[in-house]
């Protein structure tokens, strides 16, 4: 298969989502490092003057997580899905907001709404990012896809960021390279130029485990990969994962803009550095256990999504599986009682043992909105 076909696949993610929604409801803080992820008692204060009063990072206590932080933040070291109290030790004088899903939904629809009437033939991949197919589009690429950005700067006053590749491998890479607001596209010259000398984890599909299994073997490049010995990879990677390792580090990727589904589940999970025990590492996993729940929790409000069954899953230190699940007698996306669901889970499975990777899911899902109307789950391009 030629990577470099006919195809014009474009990837576009909005530039920290979250946090420019709330720049515009506190232009003021711009230019400031912003945090978002407090809770509702975080609520900035209205003062008698018209200002604001904002809570600091440093006025945090609790298990919450980074929803985003601004690019000010991030210099700091303050990165999404990080422990709030770990970043406040990085960053205490950070202002610090409370998410409101509700307004980041609102704006997702505006934004996905104002690309579609362009370029109807969207692939939902979550609040903030779409990949859109324009290859029956007869317009210049680049003027089409500056005439998307400016469509969703009036919709929102908000910027994104769109890579168009023959691909969606190498347009989600793409959109990332020139951030903010950037546009950039990927022809057969610049993946040689671009794309190759990117490390190999930046591959979406390639995660931690197998990244540093790479560099163990000298592949530390796209280029390195695309040109690294097929009987070498397969021996430590199995056939499978070799060949499409293979496949992707030459750009190649055949799979369609895919413009209506429904996810059955959503999950996270982590695998740990070492094995762990229930009893001699129980602060370390009571945390561990907590985040993934409420990063589950936030999965599902982000998307607009309630569920009903609670799932955990646990691999032993042998590799062994042990899965348990508990259906809810109401929908919920809330973290408190999917963890609650959750613990549950765990009192049916051995804690004996060591383990080495520990999940939560939410399956058996609706969208919120249906629940609310009494209204059976409905395929969506803007769900």
């Amino acid at each position: 298969m030629n990577p470099f076909s006919s195809r014009r696949i474009a990837h576009l993610d909005m530039d920290m989502f979250f946090a420019g929604v709330e720049l515009l409801r506190y232009p003021e803080l711009r230019g400031q490092p912003v945090v978002v992820g407090g809770r509702s008692a975080h609520q900035p204060q209205k003062l008698p003057d018209g200002s604001h009063r904002f809570f600091k990072l440093r006025d945090y206590s609790g298990r919450g997580v980074v929803t985003t932080s601004t690019y000010e933040a991030r210099v700091l070291g303050v990165f999404s899905a990080m422990g709030l109290m770990k970043s406040a030790q990085l960053a205490p004088d950070a202002i610090l907001l409370p998410t409101d899903f509700e307004s980041y939904r609102h704006f997702s629809r505006l934004f996905k709404q104002a690309v579609a009437d362009i370029a109807p033939l969207i692939e939902n991949r979550g609040i903030d990012e779409i990949y859109i197919d324009l290859t029956d589009h007869a317009e210049d690429t680049r003027t089409l896809a500056q005439r998307i950005k400016h469509a969703v700067s009036a919709a929102t006053g908000l910027s994104c960021s769109i890579g168009i590749a023959p691909n969606k491998l190498l347009a989600k890479i793409a959109s990332d390279l020139d951030k903010p607001n950037g546009l950039t596209i990927i022809d057969s010259e610049s993946f040689v130029e671009r794309i190759w000398p990117l490390k190999a984890s930046k591959i979406n599909g390639i995660g931690p485990k197998a990244a540093k299994k790479l560099v163990s073997l000298n592949i530390n490049t796209i280029a390195d990969l695309a040109q690294a010995d097929a009987s070498m990879l397969q021996a430590n990677f199995g056939l499978s994962y070799a060949n499409w390792l293979v496949e992707v580090a030459n750009g190649r990727d055949d799979r369609p803009v895919v413009t209506f589904s429904i996810p059955k589940s959503m999950s996270r999970e982590t695998t740990f550095e070492r094995d762990m025990h229930a009893r001699n590492d129980r602060a370390r996993l009571t945390e561990a256990f907590s985040s993934l729940c409420a990063r589950v929790a936030e999965d599902l409000q982000q998307k607009g999504y309630i569920g009903r069954t609670v799932s955990i899953k646990i691999k032993y230190h042998d590799f062994r599986i042990a899965t348990r699940d508990l259906s809810l007698p109401d929908y919920t996306n809330d973290s408190t009682a999917i963890r609650r669901a959750a613990g549950e889970c765990l009192k049916r499975v051995s804690l004996n043992e060591k383990f080495r990777l520990l999940g939560v899911k939410v399956s058996n899902l609706v969208r919120e909105e249906d629940a609310a109307a009494g209204q059976p789950l409905q395929a969506t391009l803007f769900n």
